[in-house]
């Protein structure tokens, strides 16, 4: 089958995309096009309009600005994953970046693309939860920014709004600084290249990383395929944070994830099991989190 006929705007600029989009509310964006092109071609979607961003360079970059990190929405997963500065700052996110599908999607896809997406299965949606980024968007209108965790509405629902975009996101380094932090994203996938039966994005931060039991000052603890929407578990965090590691807080915050996720049943994961390995999940990114904080 072949996508129904549309209209293709290319626009050089961001302010031309929002002048487009003033016009042409009802038109879809394309990124990295690894999704909404297959969209099309089924027909599940018909658009009169149809805005690539392709062509726009000043959506792709990676900076440090002060005490945070801002990657655009058309910068690559690829760019995502190579970067040294967020290898240095955040490795959490280039680790969820190199486990996205394989090099062709990671070669095209973008950030703002798989955001926009709101898939609750998707890796960076998750990450960014778990370490409070902030979302940037941009209309005609003006700019506004909103948290990841406002961000999700349900899945394909978000809160952007008719003529908006994504034009990038923000990462506090105050949060999770290095030295006496750890992160860490562990995925269970049926394959390779494909959507994770469950993730787990966990990021600890210590009190003093030289003691032989050291106090978790922070814990942040998100799951993806768990629920309508990337999950945040803070009932979890409590129990761990104010504490020092142990097995029977580790199985506490586990026992609060299988209570608290809602996932969707799937041909090659029933709901039990999906429900089980995101205990299981969460245990494990959040030790190996804490291991990395210690070293």
């Amino acid at each position: 089958m072949k996508p129904a006929q549309f209209d293709h705007h290319q626009p050089a600029t961001l302010d031309a995309t929002l002048d487009l989009l003033e016009r042409h509310p009802e038109a879809e964006l394309i990124a990295g096009n690894q999704s909404l092109g297959i969209v099309m071609a089924n027909r599940l979607a018909t658009p009169d309009h149809l805005i690539d961003l392709g062509d726009i360079d000043d959506l792709d970059y990676i900076e440090r600005e002060d005490d945070s990190v801002r990657i655009g929405a058309m910068t690559t997963h690829r760019a995502i994953e190579r970067s040294e500065l967020l290898a240095e700052t955040v490795p959490m996110l280039p680790r969820s970046a190199e486990q996205i599908a394989g090099p062709s999607v990671r070669n095209r896809g973008t950030l703002g693309g798989s955001l926009a997406e709101a898939d609750p299965a998707g890796n960076y949606p998750t990450v960014l939860l778990a370490l409070d980024a902030t979302l940037h968007l941009r209309s005609s209108e003006g700019e506004r920014s909103v948290s990841a965790e406002e961000f999700y509405i349900a899945y394909m629902f978000t809160e952007l709004e008719e003529a908006e975009i994504i034009e990038s996101a923000s990462i506090s380094l105050d949060l999770f600084p290095r030295g006496n932090s750890g992160m860490s994203f562990e995925e269970l996938k049926p394959a390779a290249q494909t959507w994770p039966t469950v993730s787990a994005a966990a990021a600890v931060r210590l009190d003093d990383p030289a003691a032989s039991a050291p106090t978790i000052e922070t814990a942040r603890l998100a799951l993806a395929n768990a629920a309508d929407v990337p999950l945040r578990v803070e009932e979890a965090e409590a129990e761990l944070e104010g504490e020092a590691l142990s097995e029977a807080g580790l199985e506490a915050a586990a026992d609060v994830v299988v209570d608290a996720v809602n996932p969707a049943e799937e041909m090659h994961a029933g709901r039990e099991y999906k429900t089980e390995t995101a205990g299981e999940y969460a245990k494990r990114a959040l030790k190996i989190a804490h291991e990395e904080a210690m070293e």
